[in-house]
């Protein structure tokens, strides 16, 4: 196990914040979580697991032990017919497995193309995006408890999935490091392309024949025009979840603002964009120093280099105070904050 100490963390977060880390832990291997449990320094210390730091903010300097998960590996463990179940490493790239997913020709992934962090954080955020979310794919994944070393495997039904939610969020959180997801691929697809503009983009794109590779290939252009490159200026993605409302509420928000977008959830649900709301509050292009509201996409905040974690959790409450005041809709925030 390679272990650094009091270290910088801006290599280790998209957000680009320089803070200091006391311990960051390369974890290649299962040994290498039971050598850091292990070690009587490292054992009574808080531990934090790391992907691809794309979804954490930090709001100073941490006395924590970072567990930076590089376990590898993409493997087929079963296959059938129509189906393939592959077997990825938590520390494998997420888009990295979409294009291992394009190259052999399976399906189910494409709509989640491009979406940053790693493998392993994906189950816990049940990432989404275009329609389709991770639970639709996951069959199954396997974590080591912190406390005792022990490997549990857990099923879709155990991982309680939500919207940008999963048991990993809730009562588990914390307890147990994602070390490997099995996901369920299709040989024979059937492709989603009904959310947001994908259909509009395809048809610009000039696809006649549509394929899991022709999907992908729209998202990226989509999520490439709309979001900022962190490699250029400090971000982590949508800050903000997109709030479901109960019907009600959506009906006498539809009278205020009759172009209100919104996409159906169920007969008393809908979800309204983040993005919307804070445009409507004015706050889209807004800047504070070095930190801000992105000029072209208002659900991501943005550091443009010398800002603080503490700064972007001032303007993220400001934007919910904004947001809850005007439509009576509360903001949460996508973004793990510590």
């Amino acid at each position: 196990m390679l272990l650094h100490h009091n270290i910088s963390l801006q290599p280790y977060n998209t957000f680009g914040l320089d803070v200091n880390g006391q311990y960051v832990a390369i974890i290649k291997h299962l040994d290498d979580i039971d050598e850091v449990y292990a070690n009587h320094r490292l054992r009574p210390m808080p531990k934090l697991v790391l992907g691809g730091g794309s979804n954490v903010l930090f709001t100073g300097n941490q006395r924590k032990v970072f567990l930076k998960m590089e376990i590898d590996g993409i493997d087929v463990v079963e296959e059938g017919r129509d189906e393939v179940i592959v077997e990825v490493g938590a520390g494998v790239v997420w888009h990295q497995f979409v294009l291992w997913c394009l190259d052999h020709e399976l399906s189910g992934v494409e709509n989640l193309s491009l979406i940053p962090g790693t493998v392993g954080a994906a189950p816990i955020q049940n990432i989404g995006a275009y329609g389709v979310e991770l639970k639709e794919i996951f069959h199954s994944l396997d974590a080591v408890e912190g406390k005792t070393g022990e490997t549990r495997t857990f099923v879709a039904e155990e991982c309680q999935f939500g919207y940008r939610h999963s048991v990993f969020k809730g009562k588990f959180k914390g307890k147990y490091i994602i070390t490997r997801v099995r996901m369920k691929l299709s040989k024979k697809p059937a492709f989603n392309i009904h959310y947001g503009n994908l259909k509009s983009t395809l048809d610009q794109m000039g696809v006649d024949q549509l394929s899991a590779r022709a999907i992908s290939e729209a998202v990226i252009h989509i999520r490439q025009t709309k979001l900022p490159d962190p490699l250029d200026i400090g971000n982590a993605g949508s800050f903000f979840k997109n709030p479901l409302v109960e019907r009600p509420l959506l009906e006498a928000l539809q009278e205020l603002y009759p172009s209100l977008p919104f996409f159906e959830v169920d007969e008393n649900w809908s979800k309204i964009p983040a993005a919307w709301l804070i445009e409507k509050c004015g706050w889209k292009g807004k800047r504070r120093g070095d930190i801000g509201v992105h000029e072209q996409q208002p659900l991501v905040l943005v550091n443009y280099g010398g800002g603080s974690g503490k700064e972007i959790v001032k303007l993220s409450k400001d934007i919910q105070k904004s947001v809850s005041s005007t439509f009576g809709i509360d903001l949460s925030a996508e973004v793990n904050i510590i």
